[in-house]
């Protein structure tokens, strides 16, 4: 497959300079053409330009996971989902610069520049999950730009990024990240399901918006999939599965989610409901897999 061509779109990054500091020594290789994507590739330039320009010899690499690395990207509707790690935790006035530089990025115009959602994370705390070094900056496609504390998906950011991940400038992902456990895997979809989609059913005022009831549908396909196989894997795949695997009352409610673009109203938020408390109950069998195989 053809890669797309080399970006031409011009963005001058303007810094202070903040220093550097280095602890780790790491081979760091560039991918021109990281994505089929021209307009992609053209922010992902700016932003490696940008974040090496800020971050000096604190820079390890730069990565892309989610839709980019899955295959299943939507120009239309998919966000840039990348990861920037550095050697260390960062001082205050390194986040500050890097929250003033995203604000410039996301006002230059650059096609895509407003869909980058990401995070900047220090080498051990993605080596492997620790509860105790989980905050790190974090960026949302609403442009907010602040340190955050990270949970259980962040093990599952953590595997998709190792078996999955594009490299655009760095060391292979594989020599950064240990491999992710399945029941360590596993825990992480329950953990998520009870704390963020277990509490949508009390208050369901995120899936008043039909892209998020689309949002909600897919995901719940990809955490039964991913419960069931221990992969994870692209939205469209997973929701063809389930389509095949549960009960076919659900296989319009996913055709759906499936078709949904911006310009499409859905009104599906009884059976977005239902679909969520489906899930919640048939994951509770792998709860007692993973009690029995800890015994």
């Amino acid at each position: 497959m053809q890669r797309s061509a080399a970006p031409t779109t011009k963005y001058e990054p303007t810094f202070p300079n903040v220093g550097s500091f280095c602890c780790i020594v790491v081979f760091v290789s560039i991918l021109t053409h990281p994505t089929l994507y021209s307009d992609v590739n053209a922010v992902l330039s700016a932003l490696l330009s940008d974040a090496q320009t800020i971050l000096g010899e604190r820079f390890i690499g730069l990565y892309l996971y989610g839709s980019l690395a899955s295959g299943d990207f939507n120009p239309q509707t998919s966000d840039i989902d990348f990861v920037v790690v550095t050697a260390d935790e960062l001082p205050g006035e390194t986040v500050s610069t890097l929250k003033a530089m995203h604000a410039r990025l996301a006002a230059s115009g650059l096609k895509g520049a407003t869909r980058l959602e990401g995070d900047y994370i220090p080498l051990l705390a993605l080596r492997r999950y620790d509860p105790t070094r989980a905050s790190y900056p974090h960026l949302g496609v609403d442009g907010h730009f602040e340190v955050e504390q990270h949970g259980s998906d962040s093990v599952i950011q953590r595997h998709t990024l190792r078996e999955q991940g594009v490299v655009v400038a760095g060391s292979s992902l594989q020599t950064l990240i240990d491999p992710v456990q399945l029941n360590d895997l596993r825990r992480a979809v329950l953990e998520l399901l009870r704390e963020w989609w277990l509490p949508q059913l009390h208050n369901p005022a995120r899936l008043q918006s039909s892209e998020y009831q689309a949002y909600a549908v897919l995901t719940m396909c990809r955490a039964l999939y991913t419960l069931q196989h221990g992969i994870v894997a692209s939205k469209p795949v997973a929701a063809r599965w389930a389509q095949e695997a549960l009960d076919e009352r659900w296989a319009g409610l996913i055709e759906q989610a499936l078709a949904w673009r911006p310009d499409a109203q859905l009104d599906n938020l009884t059976e977005t409901l239902d679909f969520i408390r489906h899930t919640l109950e048939r994951s509770q069998q792998f709860e007692a897999l993973i009690y029995e195989q800890a015994r």
